[in-house]
């Protein structure tokens, strides 16, 4: 899997989105406005879920490479000093990741994915965790809300490797898959018995059931839910994408 960043940079970013997201929170008027894109939480809900996450995290890369996930922060923050809070919540998560280094062990939930179980692969992820609640935070607040370009252009690869990427076996009819960004970096899904596999490639399959073309941040978006599929170029058969949206392996 290439990496886009070095380990020093996913530690400024996930800071730096981290910052975008406080200030987002700051300019809304009212912490019990319902986030759009997750509507079953207020904004309040929505910093304490993304705050009590990075302290587990952070828990769970200080214990190494354990059997099972580092017990979970359950203290959730007063509205009173909760911008305090989350800042606080996402040193911790800094902190942990720097003292371990990018390839200190530690468990995760992506087992049987194509994404490496270290503190590097943690630290990729928590930076699409954090980018896209910057987002949410931003479209509660009434602000212009956007994926930052080269967080999301690593983003897209970074939740097909973790996200997507399976042993467990394809329950249709095999197919291939194709996702294009418009300024021309591509991926090739298998899926078949042996599960979903990723593959960088640098020409289009001629024998891929659909392609999928947009790009970065509408790729990450609609992976993660907040765009429609159908608002992206498809060319070939849908339903490819329809079942691998609804898959849950």
């Amino acid at each position: 899997m290439e990496q886009t960043f070095a380990f020093a940079d996913l530690l400024r970013l996930i800071d730096e989105r981290s910052t975008a997201f406080v200030a987002a929170v700051a300019a809304a008027p009212d912490l019990d406005a319902q986030v759009p894109t997750c509507p079953e939480w207020t904004l309040f809900d929505l910093v304490q879920h993304l705050g009590v996450g990075r302290r587990a995290w952070a828990a769970t890369i200080a214990a190494g490479p354990a059997d099972a996930k580092a017990a979970p922060d359950e203290a959730t923050a007063p509205r009173e000093g909760l911008l305090e809070w989350m800042a606080a919540s996402t040193k911790q998560l800094v902190d942990a990741l720097e003292a371990a280094g990018p390839d200190r062990g530690c468990w995760t939930w992506w087992g049987d994915s194509q994404s490496p179980e270290t503190a590097f692969a943690v630290a990729r992820h928590q930076l699409q965790e954090i980018a896209i609640h910057t987002y949410d935070a931003q479209l509660t607040a009434g602000l212009d809300a956007a994926l930052v370009d080269e967080v999301a252009f690593d983003g897209v690869d970074e939740f097909l490797h973790t996200c997507n990427a399976t042993t467990s076996p394809w329950p249709h009819e095999p197919a291939v898959l194709n996702y294009h960004v418009t300024d021309g970096r591509s991926w090739r899904l298998d899926f078949n018995a042996d599960g979903l596999q990723v593959t960088r490639i640098t020409t289009p399959d001629a024998d891929a059931d659909l392609s999928v073309t947009a790009t970065a941040a509408e790729l990450e978006l609609c992976m993660y839910g907040r765009l429609p599929a159908d608002s992206l170029k498809l060319d070939g058969d849908r339903q490819v994408l329809q079942r691998l949206i609804e898959w849950v392996p």
